[in-house]
């Protein structure tokens, strides 16, 4: 699963009219990164760029997710759950054999 991607395709998923300065603070990447990952959209189909005109009088683009984008989302957001649920798995253990450490372990004054 590629992280960047997800989050882009799912902020895209929300609001078709994001720049990609937009996308970049959203999701953690440089604007550099997000250019990367927009092109990589567009060449697979997940994607369709159409130009439009901005309240400020300049050419944007809307990002609009195509049937195919929309399956590939759909597909990455129960990866990214099945991750993060595992992830979650782990930490929890983690956490609790910790706390299991601190009330064995005898208080040492230093």
């Amino acid at each position: 699963m590629d992280e960047p991607l997800f989050k882009t395709l799912r902020e895209l998923a929300k609001d078709s009219t994001l720049s990609q300065r937009d996308i970049s603070k959203r999701v953690g990447l440089s604007v550099g990164r997000v250019n990367y990952i927009i092109n990589a959209l567009l060449k697979k189909g997940y994607i369709k760029a159409e130009r439009f005109k901005n309240a400020k009088n300049k050419a944007g683009y809307m990002y609009i997710l195509t049937p195919k984008g929309v399956s590939e989302k759909i597909m990455q957001t129960q990866v990214f759950l099945q991750k993060k649920t595992e992830d979650y798995a782990r930490l929890r253990q983690e956490i609790e054999m910790l706390e299991r450490e601190k009330l064995e372990s005898p208080h040492k004054e230093m």
